[in-house]
């Protein structure tokens, strides 16, 4: 073997895209140095002198130092990722004669049938499968999978399962030891979080394992990383799949649990801690809601807590460089810990789990999905882009409901009572498209479950007219949320915000959650003064609150109803102690004008007294665009009346244009009250009608007095009861007055009577 070859045949462990426990992926390049073909079979050497055998294949997107082998593989061979195997042309595998399998127990527990049928048969069927006598193997079917152990093989310990083989799944199953655990969490498990990933491999995996670079460097290796992020984002879970990958001691410290009552025992807790860490070295102490034992000595009044915090830095700073000992601590609260704690040579490094982006909620939803059985048609992209603002705990909640879905249209197959469920039952069960839109419309990100946010129900079709503005929304809110990349080729930043103006009920309301609504944004509706309160300083808090959770959940529209009651011009507050309507002024423009332009967030605000907004909010920058609601004209009236009777039975002699002619100068909001009420004189009719045969007691008679087809609908008769007591609720003087600030402001001014 020349000196390449034997380099090439040391290949470093990466994960596998597609999970065949049978299969591994290499280079071309690397088979062929290696002189193994497609489909050739291959002997893997790992840790411990385990080997396994595989059938190996070409894959152009492999790095050429490393192999591709799935979890099982990995854990049959005692490696991890980042470890290197080696790679053998294996030539005396045999075709079996006889296999013998036995399924683990914890993963049968409460499944009764047949396992040969439901699981074994199509596994060894689907493909081409080679099996080493102790190695274990992972099936899916049904809404779970089973691990399977090969208890013996024949005539060799190394096989390959072809037709003629006999497979027995007879006897007692096997108990799965400790070091043969499958469902440890791995780096393949966490998703979501590539790039903080790899920066935490580097800061722990290279002390921990490798800590003769740094004495080699002549620096000290790290000690401590800090996670910080919201909750459900999935900084424990990493935590655990670091210890796991890196098969260092593991020791969980929870905030809480340190704290005692007695003097000195919540330090000794501490102490001990570190103490069993060193002892069981290398290792790794991981510290959960870190901000629960280290919060700001200056603000805290407790003597206990200092004295901890004050312990915490003992021990960080006495640990020495060969302990081999790395400190991870968690929070969602990371200006909440003491500033001491966040210097170099304690967390040396901060690193942010934030919520992921699409691609990293793909990631998620495909780890959350890998044992579940999917229909053909589930679209996991599409559910990516709909899920703005889930952590990874949501997505795991939202996969959870779609199964639970499914279990409810099946509970009237099975008995709850029954302790077994046939498998049969559980291959009939898959998860669908529509089982996932039903959880979706159920579940909503964890950062906003403090606020009221949904994604609106409205759509263009419930608004009558108004194009040109839809159009001007779609340009400012939709495009930036759908065309992202357009932005960065012509290297603009979208827009901050909108502010729609006009008369009351011309529906701006409805058009901020119908445009939230087309692009699939989460919607923060906020009423101008319920951000207000009593206490000094508290409405700031409040404003401030909204636009963390916003950044939290972007994209995310930020509605602002009411404006005028938080954004009056400065100075013209009258008697207002203190200033505090300035101050929130204040703070709203400072959050504007810190909204990053890597979170897609827009503020939509909504007023019918415009003229009495300070003008520093509605500079370029801020609110871009000043857009005029008008009173609707006829044509627009006529669609207003065609969406709000859409869903009503309109009987064919009313003339919906007619009443669009008759109605000049009304609001969306008044031509919405004449259709309610037509309705009500509807249904008020038809009641009197069922009372009336109810006490002659004789329905047939009713019937040819009174058909009921007559009465089915709304009729003419009904919209002129209803036109009566129709009003205009707005005059035409202020109307003017907003026709004036419109031309004045708006640059739709010119095409507005058009809407």
């Amino acid at each position: 073997m020349s000196k390449r070859q034997k380099v090439a045949n040391r290949l470093v462990v990466e994960d596998a895209i597609e999970d065949d426990n049978s299969v591994i992926a290499l280079h071309p390049h690397t088979m062929e140095e290696l002189n193994v073909f497609s489909y050739d079979t291959v002997l893997l050497k790992g840790k411990r002198k385990r080997d396994t055998v595989c059938c190996a294949v070409a894959d152009d997107t492999c790095d050429e130092s490393k192999i591709r082998l799935n979890k099982v593989a990995r854990t049959n061979l005692r490696v991890r990722l980042g470890d290197r195997v080696s790679v053998h042309v294996c030539d005396d595998v045999m075709d079996a004669k006889r296999v013998h399998v036995l399924p683990l127990d914890d993963t049968v527990d409460g499944i009764i049938g047949d396992l040969f049928n439901a699981y074994l048969e199509p596994y060894f069927a689907d493909s081409y499968r080679l099996v080493r006598k102790g190695d274990l193997f992972r099936v899916k079917g049904g809404m779970c999978s089973v691990d399977f152990k090969v208890v013996e093989t024949d005539p060799g310990e190394r096989c390959v399962v072809t037709s003629e083989t006999e497979i027995f799944c007879e006897g007692e199953p096997v108990k799965r030891e400790d070091e043969e655990r499958l469902n440890g969490v791995g780096y393949e498990d966490v998703g979501g979080v590539r790039k903080q990933l790899g920066k935490i491999r580097e800061l722990v995996e290279l002390p921990l394992r490798h800590p003769q670079l740094f004495k080699a460097i002549g620096v000290k290796p790290p000690k401590g990383i800090l996670l910080y992020g919201p909750p459900g984002s999935g900084k424990t879970l990493l935590a655990k799949a670091i210890a796991n990958e890196t098969g260092c001691f593991f020791l969980c410290i929870n905030g809480p649990e340190i704290m005692s009552g007695r003097a000195g025992e919540s330090e000794s807790n501490l102490r001990k801690a570190f103490a069993e860490a060193e002892e069981h070295a290398p290792s790794i102490i991981f510290i959960d809601e870190i901000d629960s034992i280290a919060p700001k000595r200056e603000k805290t009044e407790g003597e206990v807590e200092r004295r901890v915090v004050s312990q915490l830095l003992t021990l960080m700073d006495g640990m020495k460089s060969s302990a081999y000992v790395m400190v991870i601590g968690a929070t969602n609260r990371p200006n909440s810990i003491d500033p001491a704690l966040r210097r170099f040579g304690r967390f040396d490094k901060e690193i942010d789990i934030n919520a992921p982006d699409e691609v990293g909620r793909l990631e998620v939803l495909q780890i959350h999905t890998k044992n579940m059985k999917l229909s053909e048609h589930v679209n996991l992209e599409k559910m990516a882009r709909e899920t703005h603002g889930f952590v990874g705990a949501d997505l795991a909640a939202l996969c959870t409901e779609a199964a639970l879905q499914c279990i409810r249209e099946k509970m009237d197959i099975f008995d709850v009572e029954d302790e077994t469920i046939d498998v049969q039952i559980l291959n009939s069960m898959n998860v669908t498209d529509q089982h996932f839109n039903t959880a979706l419309g159920n579940s909503n990100p964890s950062a906003l479950r403090e606020t009221v946010v949904e994604v609106p129900k409205v759509s263009w079709e419930d608004i009558g007219g108004l194009d040109k503005v839809k159009r001007a929304l779609q340009e400012t809110v939709q495009y930036p949320v759908e065309h992202p990349q357009m932005f960065e080729k012509f290297g603009m930043s979208p827009s901050r915000g909108v502010l729609l103006y006009g008369p009351p009920g011309c529906g701006k309301t409805l058009l901020a959650k119908a445009i939230a609504n087309e692009c699939k944004a989460n919607f923060i509706s906020i009423k101008g003064p319920e951000l207000l309160t009593m206490w000094f300083g508290e409405s700031e808090a409040n404003i401030r609150d909204v636009f963390d959770k916003a950044r939290r959940s972007a994209p995310c529209v930020l509605f602002f109803d009411e404006l005028d009651s938080i954004a009056i011009q400065r100075g013209n507050s009258v008697g207002d102690a203190g200033g505090a309507a300035d101050r929130i002024l204040n703070q709203l423009l400072t959050e504007m004008d810190g909204l990053s332009a890597k979170k897609t967030i827009f503020v939509i605000g909504a007023t019918n007294r415009p003229e009495v907004i300070d003008p520093a909010l509605l500079r370029p920058g801020r609110l871009d665009q000043l857009i005029y609601i008008p009173l609707p004209d006829e044509s627009s009236r006529l669609q207003i009346f065609k969406a709000c009777l859409r869903k009503s039975p309109v009987s064919e002699d009313v003339d919906l244009a007619a009443l669009a002619k008759l109605t000049v100068g009304f609001s969306g909001a008044d031509i919405t009250e004449i259709c309610q009420r037509a309705c009500k004189y509807a249904i008020k009719e038809e009641i009197e009608k069922d009372i009336e045969r109810v006490k002659r007691k004789n329905p047939e008679a009713m019937k040819e007095e009174y058909p009921l087809e007559e009465v089915s609908e709304i009729k003419l008769v009904h919209f002129k009861q209803s036109t009566k007591y129709a009003r205009r609720s707005v005059s035409d003087s202020d109307l003017r007055k907003y026709q004036a600030f419109a031309q004045t402001l708006s640059p739709f001014s010119s095409s507005a009577g058009g809407q």
